[in-house]
């Protein structure tokens, strides 16, 4: 099958690894050259995937089977035609243009699904988020309605920080969306992300749930398994079939969620492999998650998915900008024992920047935090330099 990848970051690039072990042919696009996906996959393009005429192109120059969006910031509406085509978007054309922009998944959500959420308000201008932020209270998030990586979010403690964070959001917006959402608060005890398999002709499988830690609105460490009740796990896992059963398709999906005193809230969901799923390369699964959604994508029936360690992931970060960047400490990471490193090979780095991650697994009975403090540990030992 040729798989035409839209977005060709470090998720696409283990993505098209394991395309590439079950002979898929992939051709990787991105708006920059030797992106990590680029630099495995059979052939690649550089466009601005904003530009629906680019897009139109590479479509008709490559005649795929299936197109898989990685990224956010592509030109959705243009989907559907591609379907009518006969292509496959993965998971669909309206999970696709749903999900790359916050306001019609949270609508779909909390209006028309009734999942639990934060109260939220959209703004398009400074003096609306001034009244969202009345509408919602303080402390309060705000984030780009396209974005990625924590990219424009902020949180809103006073007064003070209305005007900074509009024009924080509009800086870190991606796309052509000139619009926030700003959400109230929810006091949270922990997060997780729900790893969702939607398979075409079986049943809708649920990976381990997986924890993490944010910072700047950017994953810093993920673990698998999370704790969470049964009680808990059980709401998630219906919230999460909900939603996707209503984008329709199949692939893996990354369903966020808040787990509080009063429940759980649905929080954001992305129709690919999640950042924080990561963790999967540990070898936590049977399965990792690059290859569910390969199977799920190609119809090949995923039995069973099964916990197999706990593990950890922790990211390795930039500190400075750089066109040419290189690495220093990996023979230090490498001795560590049960433990293992990506390294994204992006060709330019930036403060904060996620550059790779490092990799721990444990047996079923390691507590979960032993793992957690291995991985940074592992990930610290790491540096990128100029």
């Amino acid at each position: 099958m040729k798989i035409l990848l839209l977005g060709s970051g470090e998720l696409g690039k283990e993505f098209t690894i394991a395309a590439q072990r079950i002979g898929q042919i992939v051709t990787a696009v991105d708006s920059y050259e030797n992106a990590p996906a680029m630099q495995v996959a059979h052939d690649f393009e550089v466009i601005n995937m904003l530009d629906g005429d680019a897009l139109d192109r590479i479509v008709a120059k490559h005649k795929p089977d299936f197109i898989v969006p990685e990224i956010e910031a592509i030109r959705t509406e243009r989907f559907y035609d591609y379907e009518k085509q006969g292509i496959t978007v993965v998971p669909s054309a309206k999970a696709a243009n749903f999900t790359m922009n916050r306001k019609a998944i949270r609508d779909l959500a909390a209006k028309e699904l009734g999942l639990k959420t934060a109260n939220y308000r959209y703004a398009t201008t400074a003096e609306e988020l001034q009244k969202g932020v009345e509408a919602v209270g303080m402390p309060c998030v705000v984030k780009p309605l396209m974005s990625s990586s924590g990219k424009g979010q902020s949180t809103i403690k006073t007064e003070a920080d209305i005007e900074k964070a509009w024009n924080y959001a509009v800086e870190g917006s991606r796309g052509d969306v000139v619009e926030v959402i700003v959400e109230a608060f929810v006091k949270f005890n922990s997060e997780i992300t729900l790893l969702t398999v939607v398979q075409n002709n079986n049943p809708t499988l649920f990976c381990a749930p997986i924890g993490h830690r944010q910072e700047r609105g950017d994953y810093q460490e993920s673990w698998q398994p999370a704790r969470i009740s049964d009680k808990d796990l059980y709401e998630a896992q219906d919230m999460a079939e909900k939603v996707t059963e209503a984008l329709g398709g199949a692939g893996l999906f990354g369903v966020e969620f808040f787990l509080a005193d009063d429940g759980v809230y649905f929080s954001e969901l992305s129709p690919r492999p999640h950042d924080t799923g990561m963790v999967t390369l540990a070898g936590t699964q049977n399965f990792n998650e690059f290859e569910l959604h390969l199977r799920a994508i190609l119809s090949l029936p995923i039995f069973e998915i099964t916990l197999e360690k706990v593990g950890a992931s922790a990211v390795i970060l930039a500190s400075e900008n750089s066109t040419n960047p290189t690495y220093s400490g990996i023979e230090n990471i490498a001795s560590l024992p049960k433990t293992d490193f990506r390294i994204f090979g992006k060709p330019t780095s930036r403060p904060y920047r996620r550059m790779g991650v490092a990799l721990v697994s444990d047996t079923l009975e390691t507590p979960i935090e032993e793992v957690v403090e291995k991985a940074k540990k592992a990930a610290s030992l790491v540096n990128v330099n100029s």
